[in-house]
Formats: structure tokens, sequence, C-alpha cells
């Protein structure tokens, strides 16, 4: 297995695919999965002459769980020490969902020195929970849900997202994949129980001084019925407050777009990256 050891002593497993000298590609993933929920991207893109990395952030997959620090500047940090153990420069920084957070943090605390271009997918950026500040959010009682029915059955409350509304497959005519179904809940029961009760909190937190401070290229793609980060509260806003950026909106897909739309994402991404 590839790891390289954290500042403060967490194991990070990261895959690391395609040419050496090829330009980079990160891809962050989301909440509870790990790396390979990256696989069709990743291997499109190897195959393609990029250099991409994609790793289990700490608490989830082949990482180790620590019983602290599982919160989204601990995640930054993470990645920007990724980044550097492997001398990356010019590198695209891609973040699916909660993924979209730690990219947001990352440039947040570290800046985009090494980066080329930034790219936000289904992400949880800007600011999902309701505040006084952030009236259109969602109230504190869905996270607060999301924690106590993980610690009350997490394995049929993975269940019920992987065959319902993470996909879509709770809908009218969804052609429904019972292997895709399979790998998100093997992926999400990898994951330690404690790190991925704290990473609900951590993909909450308000992100909108991190966006602020995106100053490269960046795509944003969503999908038009995602049931889990509606576009309402996340892309658009986004788009709102970087006028530069190219939103492309998948009408009628679901958040978990990387496999239902993984044939056009791909053909996205990688025109992204050649533009």
């Amino acid at each position: 297995m590839t790891t390289f050891q954290t500042r403060d002593g967490v194991t990070i497993y990261f895959k690391d695919w395609g040419p050496k000298n090829g330009p980079a590609v990160v891809l962050c993933h989301g909440w509870p999965l790990n790396a390979d929920s990256w696989d069709p991207q990743a291997f499109h893109l190897a195959n393609s002459g990029y250099r991409v990395i994609a790793h289990d952030r700490r608490g989830h997959g082949r990482s180790s769980q620590p019983w602290d620090g599982n919160d989204m500047d601990h995640y930054a940090d993470d990645l920007a020490q990724l980044v550097s153990h492997l001398g990356l420069r010019n590198a695209t920084i891609v973040g699916f969902s909660a993924g979209g957070g730690e990219v947001a943090r990352f440039v947040g605390r570290h800046g985009t020195s090494n980066v080329a271009k930034l790219v936000l997918i289904s992400a949880v950026t800007p600011f999902l929970l309701k505040t006084e500040i952030n009236p259109a959010g969602a109230p504190i009682d869905v996270f607060d849900g999301m924690r106590a029915e993980q610690i009350a059955d997490r394995a049929q409350f993975y269940l019920n997202l992987a065959k319902g509304p993470f996909y879509g497959f709770n809908r009218p005519g969804a052609m429904v994949s019972q292997g895709q179904i399979d790998l998100w809940w093997q992926q999400g029961m990898t994951a330690g129980l404690k790190n991925a009760y704290d990473c609900v909190g951590a993909f909450s937190e308000d992100f909108r001084g991190d966006v602020k401070k995106f100053d490269r290229l960046t795509l944003v793609i969503h999908g038009g019925d995602d049931q889990i980060v509606p576009i309402d509260l996340s892309a658009r806003v986004v788009a709102r407050m970087l006028p530069s950026a190219v939103l492309k909106i998948y009408e009628g897909a679901p958040h978990g777009l990387t496999f239902t739309h993984r044939e056009q994402l791909n053909t996205d991404l990688l025109n992204f990256l050649r533009s």
C-alpha cells in the first residue's frame, strides 16, 4: 500500500495512477467513501496521460482512524501534506461532495501556489447549515439525524442512502445497479464510526470565506436533482460568488453523478483539464 505519515502521526493511503511525468490531478472523495469512489474518473484520466492521485481521507478507507482531528482543517492540512510529499506542481484539485469542502479549506488555509485549476462536483460548498446568517441552509436537525442514525444502525442507514437518494435510485424509472449499492455500502463501512460521525459536522462547516479565496480557473458541476446537497444551496451560490467559474448543471442528475453520469463527467473533466 502507498501511504505517508502526517505531522500528527496519521497514516494516509493514496493511489498514484498514470504517468509520473503527466500533469497532476488530485481527487478528494465524498463522505463516507474512499478513493475507490473515484475509479471511473481516475482510470479515464490516467489513460489520457494524467497523473491521478486519490487518497483516503483520515478515518476513511485504508487510512488510519484517529479519535481526534476529524475536521476540515485537518483534512485540508493532510491534503497539503500529500501535495508536498509528492512534490506536485500546478496540480488540478478536484473535490466531490464533502471533498469539495476539503478542497475549499485547502485553498483557504494553504493558498493556490501549487494549484493550476479547481473543480467542485456535487460539493457541500459554500455553507449547508441553517443559521441566522445563512437562513436558506438545512436545519441542524438534518445533520443531527445523520449522526443519530449512524449510532443506531449505520449499516442500514448507509444501505438506505445508497439504494435511495444518493444515486437517485428512488426515482421512478431509475436504472438501479445493485453492484454500485453494494460498493457504496462497503466503502462506507470501512470508515471508522467516530470518524464518519465527526465528518458530518465537518461537511456542514462554513466554507464561504474559503471559496472567496479561489483565484484559479474553477469548474463547478452539480446535478439538477441532487437530493443530498441541493443545487440551490450549493453550486448556484458558488457560481454567484465566483462569476468567472464555469458552471455545468446536469439536468436530472443525482448527487452521485460520478457513477450515474460518469461518461459525461469524464468528458467534461478532460476538456477542462485540456483547456
